[in-house]
């Protein structure tokens, strides 16, 4: 018995600016950049703001999944995320106690007629999304040279 299909995805540079790159997953074509700020042409989101949305659609599809396996009359549900660097001794609930931190903000509105239950089940749920899982459990990235050149 074999698991699931491993998900791949083939980032590379364009050429057309210092760091667009040009992100390719199956049929699927995107641009990523950095501001212009941070020496970028900022033809597209950057690296955090794709792992924001990874997260916000994973949390969206969640809750809607479950809305709707339960009869619950979700109308619409929106998340707005943001992302920071917050120093570890300003934050309560981490486990590192020196340095910095990565804080994710995610806000959730629920949109239908709902009741303080349905809405606390869904807040439950949102925090189960798979993407949600894998950022908070252990990662290991193994990097390796390609053998084309």
């Amino acid at each position: 018995m074999s698991g699931p299909t491993p998900t791949v995805v083939t980032v590379e540079e364009r050429g057309d600016g210092k760091f667009t790159q040009s992100l390719h997953s199956g049929p699927h074509q995107l641009v990523a950049d950095e501001p212009e700020a941070f020496g970028g042409s900022n033809l597209g989101p950057g690296p955090y703001e794709y792992l924001l949305m990874a997260l916000g659609a994973c949390t969206n599809m969640t809750i809607r999944m479950y809305a709707d396996r339960n009869n619950i009359p979700l109308k619409r549900v929106r998340v707005i995320l943001s992302h920071q660097k917050v120093h570890a001794q300003d934050c309560a609930d981490c486990a590192t106690g020196e340095g910095k931190v990565d804080e994710i903000v995610r806000e959730i509105t629920l949109e239908g007629q709902l009741t303080g239950e349905q809405r606390g089940r869904l807040l439950d749920i949102a925090n189960r999304c798979p993407v949600e899982r894998t950022l908070t459990s252990e990662i290991k990235i193994r990097s390796r040279l390609s053998s084309a050149s």
